[in-house]
């Protein structure tokens, strides 16, 4: 279809800085020779352009292109609605692949296997993530059959996907990202959830155990459940389902994985069900497909929603949410239309069920307009209300559609169709997806989530550090009377308002951060949307590093009782404290509080930084290396200064060096090595005193890198927290990803 031409004149648009920098970073159209070849401005027009181009193929459609065309561009730039990325970087692009997420099958046979890596690298080269289920494989150390061999089992093919992940990577495309699942009942289950026990083991996958209600009730009564293997359906003995989930329990404790998904409570929402059970979800879990499926997601931002002047409910512009719901349904729908899918499977697929997921963001900053904590019964009844009407207008959405351009394919077939319900031109409407980046073009908090600070710094040129606060927070400050540069930068420090007596009590009880609320009102908050939406919700509970495996248990059988489809956890700087592991994933000791610790092996290659620093003794050049963004080992030397003093040197770094690889956090050897004394001391410059001995200024080059931002505030109250590979600011953990809220990398893409 040919698209609308662009308009004489498109009036500036207003981007906050944050989000022209990523809209330059990750979306605007590039030249080799030029540099940035579109404006923002260019950029939106192209995508409504594009979209708005299918329209054209409907006869009973009411638009004509050119002003539906208009429509989705001020739609886009209000910044009340925006599509997944890929639909943003690539359509009236040569690639066309617009769709975020998609499930491919595994099947048991190296055939299949192989297919499906090949099928993924087409798709993460296209820029899509990819989710599959290893539970068809047969379980290690089975007969083959064919070759009178035996089966290695779906954790040595799961190494060969991550691998190939890696590489595409590394071929300077967008990062591809996967979701590993495993059913509860395989035999190697086990070794599943031990999976990431080795640290960097499966870096390029999220994984979660499927659970079954068989399993849960076996959980709930102490039984034994049994193990089956899924190539000749025998049953390959049998664990204790209690002793199971607490090991399953524990490694979300140590590490954030593996997650779980309710595979049963999926499939009963499963609109196709003759089309085959659904297996696996994307990577953040959120979109439950079947084999060959991929889902077109757009989120709506609630934080534009707001009527000043007003007080609950009517505080939302309800009217025109709905207008803004049943645009965005046209929207997505065209998306399908527009799609250039990697495969022909695919593509029959994604056109004969027409899956959408219309979801929302900004859902802390609404609350935070209308003056109600995000971990309080008012805002669990409005976030009922929200995504029940959002359900509600969606599927009426899809019925005015389906009226123009008929049902989707399967429709006939469909729980729908036998239910006399629609009828519906997607099977489904409505999933909430992760908006890391999204959020940040349009300026508003991310998904359903909480804010993760109030204020963070953010890196700018040269060095310089700006701080950034949340906008309806800083108006609530000036309303109160009591905004200061001295209190912002406190709040900076700190990340929370929680603990600061001083400001009035409804300012620390509305401005509540991700740390501060407890647990079960995350859990419940998950809850309330996934009451009204179709697919699934992302969302991460986020806990303190103090957390304990008891808390994590609760939270997993909560979620099982109020009908989530899935949780994910994030204990705050768990990840530097996984179990250390060698031989057969034998546990040799745990980082926290361990008697002995075993030593990593050293990669062959490995990066890091050299600083220079003035000592009584000479100039000291400390080389730090890295290892997923933490120090791995440590090397001093100081030039001409005479054999005892390098002999000195090379001492401290190697001992250094033995407590990194060992294990032990910058923080304990910092604690134990600074401010010990020398013979002769010097003033060192940025250091704000003096450097007292060798152990001294390496103890300097340790906190200044990495101390500093660890107790921050924003980074959280863990000891490992990871920093970002592009502006070395402190990542988060939410909605099922680490991300960098300064410059908007993602670990998934």
């Amino acid at each position: 279809m040919t698209a609308p031409k662009k308009p004489a004149h498109l009036p500036p648009l207003e981007i906050n800085q944050n989000a022209a920098i990523v809209l330059a970073k990750r979306y605007l159209k590039t030249d080799p020779d030029t540099g940035i070849a579109e404006s923002a401005e260019e950029m939106f027009w192209r995508v409504s352009a594009t979209i708005a181009a299918e329209e054209g193929k409907y006869k009973k459609s009411p638009w004509k292109t050119a002003d539906l065309a208009r429509s989705f561009y001020d739609l886009m730039t209000s910044w009340k609605f925006l599509p997944n990325s890929p639909t943003l970087m690539n359509a009236g692009t040569n690639l066309g692949q617009l769709s975020a997420c998609f499930v491919l099958p595994v099947g048991d046979s190296i055939e299949e296997i192989f297919d499906a890596v090949k099928h993924a690298a087409m798709i993460h080269k296209s820029g899509g993530g990819t989710g599959f289920s290893f539970s068809r494989l047969r379980p290690k150390d089975s007969r083959v059959g064919s070759t009178g061999g035996v089966a290695s089992g779906p954790l040595s093919f799961l190494r060969i996907f991550n691998t190939a992940t890696e590489q595409i990577k590394q071929g300077g495309t967008r990062r591809g990202a996967n979701m590993g699942i495993l059913r509860v009942d395989h035999p190697d289950v086990m070794e599943f959830i031990q999976a990431k026990e080795r640290e960097g083991e499966f870096n390029n996958f999220n994984l979660s155990v499927a659970l079954t209600e068989d399993f849960m009730k076996a959980v709930e009564n102490g039984a034994d459940f049994p193990l089956i293997a899924p190539n000749d359906g025998e049953v390959r003995g049998s664990l204790n389902a209690r002793e199971t989930f607490e090991i399953l329990v524990k490694k979300a404790w140590q590490s954030g994985d593996p997650g779980i998904v309710f595979l049963d409570r999926i499939n009963r929402d499963n609109p196709t069900p003759e089309q085959g059970e659904i297996e696996s979800t994307n990577p953040c879990g959120e979109q439950p497909l079947l084999p060959y499926e991929a889902c077109n997601l757009g989120s709506i931002n609630l934080a534009r929603f707001f009527k000043s002047g007003t007080s609950g409910e009517t505080a939302i512009d309800w009217d025109d949410l709905r207008s803004v719901i049943h645009l965005s349904v046209r929207f997505l729908d065209n998306v399908i239309d527009a799609s250039c899918f990697p495969l022909q499977m695919i593509t029959d697929k994604v056109r004969m069920n027409r899956k959408i997921g219309l979801g929302v963001m900004g859902f802390a900053d609404l609350l935070f307009q209308l003056g109600v904590p995000y971990n309080s019964r008012e805002a669990i009844a409005l976030a009922e209300k929200i995504m029940s009407f959002t359900q509600d207008e969606a599927r009426a959405a899809s019925t005015i559609l389906a009226k123009e351009r008929g049902p989707f394919p399967a429709y006939g077939q469909s729980v729908f169709a036998h239910k006399e319900q629609g009828p519906f031109r997607n099977a489904t409407t409505t999933t909430i997806a992760p908006t890391g980046t999204l959020s940040i073009i349009a300026g508003c908090s991310s998904g359903i989530e909480p804010l993760f600070a109030l204020c963070f710094s953010r890196n700018v040129l040269d060095g310089e550090k700006l701080v950034e606060t949340n906008p309806y927070f800083e108006q609530a400050l000036h309303a109160a009377d009591c905004h200061s540069k001295k209190l912002m930068e406190t709040v900076a420090a700190k990340g929370s308002v929680a603990d600061l007596d001083y400001l009035p009590e409804d300012i620390r009880k509305v401005f509540v951060t991700a740390m501060d609320i407890e647990p079960e009102w995350h859990l419940r908050q998950q809850a309330a949307f996934q009451l009204y939406t179709d697919n699934a919700v992302s969302k991460t509970v986020n806990l303190p590093n103090s957390a304990t495996v008891d808390d994590i248990r609760r939270i997993y059988w909560m979620a099982y009782e109020m009908g989530c489809k899935g949780v994910t956890v994030y204990r705050d700087g768990c990840k530097s404290e996984q179990v250390l592991c060698t031989g057969d994933s034998e546990q040799k000791s745990s980082i926290a509080g361990a008697d002995t610790r075993a030593v990593r092996e050293r990669p062959d290659l490995i990066f890091g930084f050299t600083q220079k620093v003035r000592t009584g003794h000479g100039v000291m050049y400390v080389t730090v290396n890295e290892l997923n963004g933490k120090p791995f080992e440590v090397f001093v030397s100081i030039g001409k200064s005479g054999r005892s003093t390098t002999a000195k040197a090379e001492a401290v770094g190697r001992l250094v060096s033995l407590c990194l690889r060992s294990g032990i956090e910058a923080e304990e050897i910092v604690r134990q090595i600074k401010g010990i004394g020398g013979e002769v001391q010097v003033f060192q410059p940025g250091k704000n005193g003096q450097v007292q001995s060798i152990p001294d200024g390496v103890a300097w080059v340790l906190e200044n890198r990495y101390l500093k931002s660890i107790h921050s505030g924003h980074a959280g109250n863990g000891l490992g927290a990871q920093r970002c590979p592009e502006c070395d600011e402190p990542m988060i953990f939410q909605e099922g990803c680490m991300h960098c809220p300064a410059c908007a990398y993602t670990k998934c893409g």
